[in-house]
């Protein structure tokens, strides 16, 4: 019997509508790996738990790994990125969803938690608030061994597993997927940054002509800064790794702290992972220009200082679904989009199914890989294998109807050798 919690299950057509739209542009993991898992079963038995984003995208992995005879329980790892209609959908198809937009703080971990009871073998997380929740609150699950291994999506989610590892707190065998070549440079370099098109779905704004301040210069936000600029927009880029800023000013973008860039922003996009990007001081704030536009597409709602901005502005008015008008006290009006949280997710429906196709599918292929490999896994950070992520490269150039060349035998032991020289 699927057990479930959801906000409204008569929009369960609405949502198979939206997920068929995905699985036609998600060959990889809706078809090609789909099939083989109904006919391996290599997941039969097992129990996998995510804390992901509940959107058609994430509905089509769901399908996959309970093709594959997994038991598979979801819930949000946003509060305001779950797909009503999608997680209306999938309970119809008897997978187990515990998430709803808006949900609070407590109804946010209390959906996790309705998950860990069940005793999964593998966790996905995205943002690691699912793992790190087992590791404080189900300990017996780690200590027993019912739980094989976890897979963590997002780049912010890997910072806090270092940090864990570091300090000796990581009790489980742990894939930093958002690491993997197929998850890194597409999911977050094209995914992301075309997501800063959350700022015209929430504001109807021309990007031609404006300042744009990205702050940071990783993955996702070198992506937001190319597209926004492709969009017209003169980009400034912030950065505290002089490295990446370096990268930023040899690619075109101007460079400068984020206190210098403020003043003349007409938008402010962040992805850094980090917190108070814009520090949460009056006169941070009375450096944003009137009618300024904020957005977070990082994973937490921190990397804008969104409650202290609250606490700041005299009146808050929502305006838009998902925008709000900030109006400070000396009348300056401020835009926020999304209540400072992943601003792509909840304006703009996320990443493109095309891109979330090989996320997915690496994730399924690592959910085998754990499964098969689980008598030889030790708690740590270990990287995905690389012989997967080329697989998930090649099976999409393949869906796609590319070639590309083979090393010759020749070449290969050239590159793999040192006696060959001048």
């Amino acid at each position: 019997m699927v057990n479930y919690k959801v906000a409204d299950e008569s929009l369960a057509e609405k949502g198979k509508e939206a997920i068929y739209i995905a699985e036609n542009k998600m060959p990889v993991v809706a078809i090609i790996i789909r099939e083989r898992f109904m006919k391996e079963k290599p997941l039969e038995g097992i129990k996998i738990a995510g804390c992901l984003h509940i959107t058609k995208e994430t509905a089509n992995l769901a399908r996959t790994l309970k093709a594959g005879g997994a038991e598979v329980y979801l819930c949000g790892s946003n509060p305001l990125s779950t797909q009503d209609d999608v997680a209306a959908a999938l309970i119809k198809e008897d997978i187990n969803v515990f998430a709803w937009h808006g949900n609070t703080d407590e109804e946010f971990y209390w959906c996790i938690r309705e998950c860990l009871k069940e005793n999964p073998n593998i966790l996905i997380d995205d943002g690691a608030d699912m793992i790190v929740t087992a590791h404080k609150e189900f300990p017996e699950l780690i200590s027993s061994g019912t739980m094989i291994a976890c897979q963590e999506e997002t780049t912010t989610g890997v910072k806090r597993f270092k940090a864990m590892e570091k300090q000796g707190a990581l009790k489980v065998p742990l894939y930093p997927v958002n690491d993997a070549r197929c998850k890194n440079q597409f999911d977050n370099e094209l995914g992301t940054g075309q997501g800063i098109v959350s700022a015209i779905y929430g504001m109807h704004v021309l990007f031609a002509g404006r300042k744009v301040v990205i702050a940071g210069y990783g993955h996702c936000s070198s992506g937001m800064a190319l597209r926004a600029r492709g969009l017209g927009a003169n980009v400034i880029v912030t950065e505290v790794d002089s490295i990446k800023a370096l990268q930023a000013r040899f690619a075109g973008y101007q460079v400068m702290p984020i206190a210098k860039a403020l003043p003349d922003a007409d938008i402010v996009l962040t992805a850094t992972g980090c917190k108070h990007v814009i520090a949460p001081t009056k006169e941070m704030f009375d450096l944003l220009k009137d009618g300024v536009i904020l957005g977070n597409l990082g994973h937490f709602d921190i990397e804008i200082p969104t409650k202290e901005l609250y606490e700041y502005a005299k009146e808050i008015k929502p305006i838009r679904t998902n925008v709000e008008e900030l109006i400070f006290p000396d009348g300056k009006k401020i835009y926020l989009l999304a209540k400072g949280r992943l601003a792509n997710l909840v304006l703009s429906e996320g990443h493109p199914s095309e891109v979330m196709d090989m996320s997915f599918s690496l994730q399924s292929l690592m959910s085998e890989y754990i499964v098969k490999n689980k008598d030889s896994l030790k708690p740590g950070i270990i990287e995905v294998p690389e012989d997967i992520d080329d697989k998930v490269g090649f099976l999409k150039l393949k869906s796609m109807g590319i070639e590309i060349d083979t090393l010759t035998e020749e070449q290969y032991n050239y590159i793999h050798g040192f006696e060959e020289g001048t």
